[in-house]
């Protein structure tokens, strides 16, 4: 779990924040999606909230959906450059939907946009021009999509291996993917458009990536559903910066270091492996509740991650 640093000034109002901002302010703000979030936008509202997800899988997509669903979270599906810089599907679609404030360097335009074609990411489709567009809301009207249900699957498929260099996803990978999508429908927005980032919230993709791990139909779907159990742990982790948090980040990283193990059993093809996700899965809930009672002096309150980041943009961009 891992977290590209950056560099970082002094936090002006440390003292008076309480432990978390204290435990910041001698340490680099972590969190990798400062990196693509536009710095003239508020980034702590940004990054401390989140749209709600407009998901409502039939019965019968239900379970393709869910591996679909943790794919779409997990960086690991694109590979090479974007994979190294922390991007996921949902970076660009944060809750399924769209992402307003994103900013990548060399990528996007205005904010909200991205270059499907920028060399960046891609030796397939790289065409050495800027030629950014807007980022769509998938669980927008399905009539303002340029892609038809019943295409989403090689459109998914050349996204991954060509627009992203990754490789080839399983089948099981690709028809949840496509399923997820289908899934998301505007009449399932639910009230509220949107909602707090929290360790809860992160911790539920955990346990849903990991439910979809056991039982996911071969190797390499497992494997990826591991590895997106892994990047959310990696968020969660990432917000829990400085010394005053190290007996979480210790709590958490053992955690990770086990689903890695878990990750070995599976390559390794050991009976064993099966068993030892779903007894890990059990643990979440006392990890959850010890990460729960400092929540509210990590990243995930806004005040705080606010003075962290007010200290560390360059002058001029807010």
């Amino acid at each position: 779990m891992d977290r590209r640093r950056r560099r970082s000034g002094a936090l002006a109002l440390a003292a008076c924040l309480g432990v978390g901002a204290a435990a910041l302010a001698e340490g680099p703000l972590p969190l990798r999606a400062v990196g693509w979030t536009n710095p003239k936008a508020d980034v702590a509202a940004v990054l401390t909230t989140e749209p709600t997800e407009c998901y409502a899988p039939t019965d019968a997509l239900r379970a393709p959906a869910e591996i679909g669903r943790a794919a779409f979270r997990t960086p690991v599906l694109l590979g090479g450059q974007a994979a190294r810089a922390g991007l996921s599907c949902e970076s660009c679609h944060r809750g399924g939907r769209g992402n307003p404030e994103f900013l990548f360097p060399g990528v996007s335009g205005a904010p909200g946009t991205a270059d499907v074609t920028s060399s960046l990411f891609s030796s397939h489709r790289g065409n050495g021009r800027d030629d950014p567009v807007p980022i769509p809301d998938l669980s927008g009207e399905r009539a303002r999509l340029k892609v038809a249900p019943q295409s989403l699957e090689a459109f998914i498929h050349g996204l991954v291996v060509e627009e992203f260099d990754g490789r080839e996803p399983a089948p099981a990978v690709l028809t949840g993917l496509a399923d997820y999508v289908r899934s998301l429908q505007p009449q399932a927005c639910p009230p509220s458009a949107t909602r707090p980032v929290s360790v809860s919230g992160l911790l539920d993709d955990v346990d849903r990536a990991t439910a979809a791990a056991v039982s996911a139909p071969d190797e390499a779907t497992r494997l990826l559903m591991i590895a997106g159990a892994r990047a959310r742990l990696g968020l969660i982790d990432e917000r829990f910066a400085g010394p005053a948090f190290a007996a979480e980040r210790h709590a958490l990283r053992a955690a990770d270091a086990e689903l890695a193990a878990i990750a070995g059993a599976v390559r390794s093809r050991r009976p064993e492996a099966r068993q030892r996700l779903a007894a890990w899965r059990e643990r979440l809930s006392p990890l959850g509740l010890q990460l729960g009672r400092r929540e509210g002096q990590s990243l995930f309150d806004p005040k705080t991650l606010r003075t962290a980041v007010e200290g560390r943009l360059p002058e001029g961009a807010s």
